[in-house]
């Protein structure tokens, strides 16, 4: 290897750990979660604890004998982003998956 190569292997080791920082501290201060798997990334909305409706649960409940939660708009009208990598593997419907 030379020092050219060896120059760069050590930069691109260096980039990318400051990389997967700076986007975890930009994801957690746009309040998105993020799941990726093989068959695909999701990025998903998360509640904002600064909001001053839900105080950062996500929402309320509402009602009276059957009670249900209602969601915050700080979160709930947001989009979720999926982008689809590999399709999941179908299984056939008359024998198991094993």
């Amino acid at each position: 290897m030379t020092g050219r190569h060896l120059r760069a292997t050590l930069l691109l080791a260096a980039a990318v750990p400051l990389a997967a920082a700076t986007a975890a501290a930009a994801l957690r201060a746009g309040h998105w979660r993020l799941y990726a798997d093989r068959h695909r990334i999701e990025l998903t909305p998360r509640p904002r604890c600064s909001c001053p409706d839900c105080r950062g649960v996500g929402g309320w409940w509402v009602g009276g004998a059957n009670p249900e939660m209602e969601a915050c708009g700080c979160w709930s009208d947001r989009r979720e982003l999926r982008v689809r990598l590999l399709p999941v593997p179908a299984c056939p419907d008359n024998e198991p998956p094993f």
